[in-house]
């Protein structure tokens, strides 16, 4: 069993945080440490947070980058969860990520996908359809292996301490999903569960103008991370860390179910024969 960090950066947004730490006090595996970290907030997120049990990290300089690593940085858990502030995480979402990294020692990050809440229809379908498929689709391509969904992620501490000299601080319009994405080193284990689920609101994409904005500012870090490693080295430095991390996999005995979920031990092929001749429980 690992512990579970969960790190919520929050700007001005004390409402949608109170619905956050509600999900998360629903958990069916409660979190070992909530840490909310106030980006400068001029509202009272810093009560709400202290109200639900949640642990206050102040981080003044604005910027969701600054924010994460805050609250990265402060976290004492083996493996750190990663919402926003309106994200409403599934009540299962600490417990997967739990069993996730607890069955595989291989695996270094894990993001899910989320649904959207508010807003028109058009925008929430955008959201859902455009803006996370496209982004999930696209940036793999460019970055060689599954990119980070910010509003719903985890990744064990001990790789963000790896990689934590190297994440753009300073660049105001730097996506820390993204960037973390690009810096994790090419033999990483990074995997996409689709059972993994949170809510997020829509309210980024109610405009042209928000959506072009979140739009630039991800192919802005793209390109500040492809100048320091070109595409095609990057690309190809994955596909060799996929082939290392399959090999130490075999070596621990682990292999992927057919179904998405925690890595399972090898089975002598009579336990498995076993197993299949049993009646299914519809249930």
């Amino acid at each position: 069993m690992a512990t579970v960090s969960v790190v919520i950066p929050s700007l001005n947004d004390a409402e949608m945080l109170r619905h956050c730490l509600a999900a998360l006090a629903a958990q069916t595996r409660a979190p070992d440490e909530i840490i909310v970290v106030d980006n400068g907030s001029d509202d009272d997120t810093a009560e709400v947070a202290r109200a639900a049990g949640a642990r206050v990290v102040a981080e003044p300089v604005r910027g969701v980058l600054r924010a994460t690593a805050a609250g990265f940085d402060a976290a004492t858990g083996e493996v750190v969860g990663r919402l926003d502030a309106d994200s409403r995480p599934a009540q299962d979402w600490a417990a997967r990520i739990d069993r996730r990294f607890s069955a595989d020692p291989t695996l270094t990050a894990l993001t899910g996908t989320g649904t959207f809440y508010g807003g028109s229809r058009f925008w929430r379908f955008i959201g859902h359809h455009v803006y996370l498929g496209g982004y999930l689709f696209v940036f793999r391509a460019v970055i060689g292996h599954v990119p980070l969904f910010g509003s719903n992620f985890a990744m064990r501490r001990d790789a963000w301490v790896g990689i934590r000299s190297r994440v753009h601080l300073d660049d105001p319009h730097a996506h820390d999903d993204l960037d973390i994405s690009l810096v994790l080193p090419p033999d990483a284990g990074i995997e996409f569960d689709p059972r993994l689920h949170v809510q997020v609101s829509a309210r980024p994409f109610e405009s042209w103008a928000g959506f072009g904005r979140r739009a630039s500012w991800a192919f802005h870090i793209v390109g500040v991370n492809l100048r320091e490693v070109p595409w095609l080295r990057r690309v190809w430095r994955c596909a060799q860390g996929r082939r290392d991390r399959r090999r130490r996999q075999r070596e621990l005995g682990l292999r992927h179910p057919h179904r998405p979920g925690p890595l399972r031990r090898r089975r002598a092929p009579q336990a498995v024969a076993d197993e299949e001749t049993r009646p299914v429980n519809p249930a």
